[in-house]
């Protein structure tokens, strides 16, 4: 048998290269519903040779003894290698389970739904007693493949444990993330204490608006799809509307999205995902933005968001080393970029210009926009809390849903299944980078209206400092960038400000 070569730093970050671009293109081609079946496992078979022992081990000398200028690149080239390592085990088993995903069909009123046509068909249906149907349809069948996500979740595990040297999981993110997860989380809640009050006004206010007089007091998480779409305002916020809007609200920072080096899939397809995303396969030169646009006010705010990676990925030095394009050691960075451009959505000045609405009519749609971020905030707080919990007994239990149910519901008002646990578990805590995201994004609105007034979203003032943040790539962390703007990275008063509005 060939012994596969131990490449050196640079010769590996080249190969790598390879392999990302190879691995992205064919998520990218499974989401969007270009391609029925996943075949990731080929690919990671092809360069199986970037996951071997003994490359591992050559990067970990390499990291010990590199000059500290050097050292972090290293540091995210071998926490990408025991990353691949675990991939290569178990692509075949992901893949087995996307598949089994995307063929798995949901009944509903004479029909057999994809089940990601299902999920997508709960933003738009108006019915609430057909949303309960549905919703819980395909809550049934999405918690059939429970025992296949749970043995991937142990696998997962056991071989991240073993690769890394580390048993234990909180430990093992906490020190790739440089945070503590626990500090982050006692913060975060008492931020979400200090919002108990407006929320509680905000969620009964609009569950009625956008819920009607039949909803039930503590309704469903199968209706949120709908509820962040803000449904009642769709004549409003119109699907045809979105693109234009859109690209003319980036424009006014200073951003031509269709001449950036960005790949935009708006089309509509049976089995694409109705989530967002953006999928940098190798920026800044292939960056694809991908959204479903239904209807309503959550268009605009999701392409705004993913809009903000996009021109994130697609903004970075080119001259900048791969693992400073594209590596990360977390989330939580480029997500300030998100969160920025989304947060156009919240300001009651944009509604009027775009959408022809009074003042008054405008706060009332921005208000709209802040329920549904102190919702999603709530929402993902107490989720951190959970997966906490989750991890920290997973030794000893193996991994069970207590506390999920109780934890989302009680900050949201919302009922969660218990059995949603695993479908609703993103790797690597990325409820925490979501969370240090929003953190910053409101330091970030505060500072910028501190440089360009209160119109900082529709400022080049605001355009030209994004983009020179942009160019640093997935350098900096997200507290690097809290001190740059003069903040504590666990300031979290800008966020209450938002999250609170005094009504």
């Amino acid at each position: 048998m060939a012994v596969a070569a131990v490449r050196t730093p640079a010769e590996y970050e080249s190969r790598l290269r390879r392999y990302v671009l190879e691995r992205s293109e064919e998520a990218r081609a499974v989401r969007v519903g270009e391609k029925e079946t996943s075949e990731q496992a080929q690919i990671v078979a092809r360069y199986a040779d970037l996951f071997s022992r003994a490359q591992l081990e050559a990067l970990r000398e390499a990291e010990t003894s590199a000059a500290p200028r050097e050292r972090e690149r290293l540091y995210r080239l071998l926490k990408t290698c025991e990353g691949g390592m675990v991939a290569a085990e178990l692509a075949e088993q992901a893949d087995e389970l996307e598949n089994a995903l995307l063929a798995a069909k949901v009944p509903f009123q004479g029909e057999e739904l994809p089940l990601r046509t299902a999920q997508a068909r709960l933003a738009i249906l108006p019915g609430y007693g057909e949303r309960d149907e549905l919703g819980t349809l395909q809550g049934d069948v999405s918690a059939e493949f429970n025992g296949r996500r749970l043995d991937l979740v142990r696998a997962g595990e056991e071989l991240e444990s073993e690769v890394s040297g580390d048993p234990d999981p909180v430990r093992r993110n906490e020190e790739e993330k440089g945070i503590s997860l626990r500090e982050l989380a006692g913060v975060l809640a008492g931020a979400s204490r200090e919002v108990d009050d407006a929320y509680g006004a905000m969620r009964e206010h609009w569950f009625d608006r956008l819920l009607g007089p039949e909803r039930d007091a503590i309704p469903s998480s199968f209706h949120m799809a709908y509820v962040r779409r803000l449904s009642p305002l769709e004549s409003t916020y119109t699907k045809e509307r979105a693109v234009e809007i859109c690209l003319d609200t980036l424009a006014g920072l200073g951003f031509d999205l269709e001449n950036e080096p960005i790949k935009l899939d708006l089309e509509d397809r049976p089995q694409k995902s109705p989530r967002a995303c953006v999928i940098a396969s190798d920026p800044p030169e292939i960056v694809h933005l991908i959204t479903r646009a239904q209807g309503g006010l959550h268009d605009y705010g999701a392409f705004l968001h993913e809009a903000g990676h996009a021109l994130h990925y697609a903004g970075c030095d080119p001259s900048l080393p791969y693992t400073f394009r594209k590596l990360s050691r977390d989330h939580a960075l480029t997500e300030i970029y998100s969160y920025i451009l989304e947060a156009i959505s919240k300001e009651p000045g944009w509604h009027e210009r775009y959408f022809g609405l009074s003042a008054e009519q405008a706060a009332e749609n921005a208000e709209a926009t802040v329920f549904l971020e102190a919702l999603l905030f709530r929402r993902y707080t107490a989720k951190l809390h959970f997966e906490l919990d989750f991890w920290s007994r997973f030794a000893e239990d193996g991994g069970t849903p207590d506390g999920y149910s109780e934890r989302l519901t009680e900050a949201t008002g919302v009922t969660y299944r218990p059995d949603n646990y695993l479908a609703d578990m993103d790797a690597g805590f990325y409820s925490a980078d979501y969370l240090r995201a929003w953190i910053r994004c409101a330091q970030l609105r505060k500072h910028l209206i501190g440089l360009a007034g209160e119109e900082w979203w529709r400022s080049p003032v605001t355009g030209d400092l994004l983009r020179e943040l942009f160019r640093e790539g997935t350098k900096p962390s997200s507290e690097e960038i809290a001190a740059r703007i003069g903040f504590d990275p666990l300031d979290t008063a800008p966020l209450v400000e938002e999250l609170a509005p005094a009504r």
